[in-house]
């Protein structure tokens, strides 16, 4: 799986505001700001990332995906 195929598999079931991914095919660090993470604590966060992965996690097409999750507020107040 490229990059772009898994940024575009997350973005079809979660709206995003931002997102990257990099990897090597089967692992993967993402950065994914959303509003649907808004109220929601970390693991409900990855949660529901790894839903929008469906069997691609089972069938080992995505092996590890480590990631930070923030909303728009949050990603908004990080410094750069």
């Amino acid at each position: 799986m490229t990059a772009e195929e898994l940024q575009s598999l997350i973005k079809s079931h979660l709206p995003c505001e931002h997102i990257t991914l990099e990897g090597d095919g089967r692992h993967w660090y993402a950065t994914i700001v959303s509003a649907e993470f808004e109220g929601k604590r970390a693991i409900q966060r990855h949660q529901r990332v790894y839903a929008t992965l469906g069997a691609k996690m089972h069938t080992d097409e995505v092996h590890a995906l480590s990631m930070k999750t923030y909303t728009p507020t949050e990603w908004a107040a990080l410094p750069r």
